[in-house]
Formats: structure tokens, sequence, C-alpha cells
């Protein structure tokens, strides 16, 4: 199984959520099929678009896309959305952000180790 999460930037800011809440009824309800099966393991829609960001592609409506990154096998970052006419814009937007989360989770997980070692240190 894996779990998906929605990327939200040091603002605050949701960009998939900002898109999805955008979405017709029908057509969120074909994006929510989406994210189930991407949850059960299933890629089978999926190309890479380059630097980490995944593209899921729906043949429905002006052809909706889900972009996300993968943080190891489990884990989905949702990063954002668009439809085929917006492809270049979108995928370029996904990247900016999936370099941001790598970033963010960089500088938690440096301050995790330093937090770490100071406890160790404290213990002797």
């Amino acid at each position: 199984m894996v779990t998906i999460k929605e990327y939200i930037d040091k603002d605050g800011n949701n960009p998939f959520a900002k898109w999805f809440d955008d979405l017709n009824v029908a057509a969120a309800g074909k994006i929510a099929i989406i994210l189930v099966r991407l949850e059960n393991g299933n890629f089978s829609n999926v190309d890479s678009v380059g630097a980490g960001v995944h593209e899921y592609k729906l043949h429905f409506g002006p052809g909706y896309r889900v972009y996300f990154g993968k943080d190891g096998k489990e884990l989905v970052i949702l990063l954002g959305g668009g439809t085929k006419k917006r492809q270049s814009n979108d995928i370029e937007k996904a990247k900016e952000l999936w370099k941001e989360y790598k970033k963010e989770k960089k500088l938690l997980e440096d301050k995790k180790k330093k937090k770490k070692k100071k406890t160790s240190k404290k213990k002797r």
C-alpha cells in the first residue's frame, strides 16, 4: 500500500488542493479514482517527466494530469494537476515544487541529526 500526501509549501500553500478544489464534480471523481489507484500501487498510466516528477494521465475531458514525486517506494507526494493544454507549464511548476520538497526534507533531516548528536553527548 502506498501513502499519498499533498505537498504543502513553507507558506502553507497546497498546490494540489488548490487545483483539485476548482475541478467540476465529474473530473474530481475521476481524479479521486486515480488517487485510489496510486494508493494501491497502480502506476500503469504514469510517465516520468524528469527531475523525479511523474505524471498520471487521465484520458477524460481536456486530458487531466496529476503530478507527483515518489519519496521511496511507499510514499507519493502530490504536487499539482493540470490539463494537456498547460502541460509544459504544469510540469515545470511540479519540478520546482519537487525540488523545494526535497530541499525542505533534507533540512529537517539535518536538524534531526544535529539534535540527536546533542542528545547523545549529554547522556555521556
